[in-house]
């Protein structure tokens, strides 16, 4: 039991750590499934748990911002006298633009979900690494200059696209979206906090369809599930913080790097 217990919190350490990071975390999860040869995930989408883990520590670390964006949502929706004011048009406005950046890779997930999980494999992931790799030595030197109320639909949906892209197995989510809001213009810490909602409404998603999974889970892996949840949710609420200011730095070259050697090693020996 107690291996079993090392295992699954591992495994979260390493679904925590590497999903704020733009170097893919289910690509890492199944290279670490792949070379340990273990069928961590077989009884459940433990991913999916991992996961849903993470969304709860990134919600924390956005949470001002996301409750501030959902009152002003409904304040503008049911309060027309409210309308006019300047910050709940502008909110309103980003809620819209998280929902528009969404529905790309929302409407892709659901569609062909088994058709792209299928396709993963040790020489996927491998090129998949050196593609994020280029995309993020590409935007190394962006700056950009929009800020949060100067996104336009049309970026919403730029990015949108490359979230979508991600759905790729190996293709890191929050790289490509960082990617994609960089090409648009967008600051860095503008680019970081757009890519991080996006995360938000793929996360529940996910979790919701395949929340009716939970009811098989054995009871001999409750504590595992649990103490692996935590792992991951702790994390990545520190690896998310060490994460940002990194990016802030403008130093994504340091993450290229990275996936080109693991890229390179994955297509040359696994």
């Amino acid at each position: 039991m107690i291996g079993i217990i090392i295992k699954y919190i591992l495994f979260g350490l390493l679904q925590g750590f590497t999903e704020p990071l733009p170097i893919s975390s289910s690509g890492h999860l199944y290279l670490a499934r792949y070379l340990f040869n273990t069928d961590t995930f077989s009884d459940l989408n433990f991913e999916i748990v991992l996961n849903f883990a993470s969304f709860i520590a990134i919600f924390y670390i956005f949470r001002k911002d996301i409750i501030s964006l959902i009152k002003s949502f409904c304040t503008y929706i049911f309060n027309k006298e409210k309308r006019k004011d300047k910050k709940i048009k502008e909110e309103f406005k980003y809620a819209l633009l998280v929902i528009v950046g969404s529905i790309p890779a929302g409407i892709v997930g659901v569609l062909f979900k088994d058709q792209i999980e299928a396709l993963i494999n040790p020489k996927l992931l491998g090129v998949s690494f050196l593609i994020t790799a280029l995309l993020l030595y590409f935007v190394k030197d962006a700056k950009g200059s929009k800020k949060d109320n100067e996104i336009t639909y049309m970026d919403a949906l730029i990015v949108g696209l490359f979230e979508m892209a991600a759905l790729i197995p190996g293709i890191s989510r929050s790289g490509a979206c960082i990617v994609g809001a960089l090409l648009v213009k967008m600051k860095r810490d503008t680019a970081l906090k757009y890519a991080f909602m996006l995360y938000l409404p793929v996360s529940i998603g996910s979790f919701i369809f395949s929340v009716s999974d939970l009811a098989t889970l054995e009871s001999n892996l409750v504590l595992p599930y649990i103490l692996g949840f935590i792992a991951s949710m702790v994390m990545t609420y520190f690896a998310s913080l060490w994460f940002f200011d990194i990016v802030k730095k403008g130093k994504l070259a340091k993450f290229s790097i990275y996936l080109v050697i693991l890229g390179i090693l994955v297509l040359l020996f696994v």
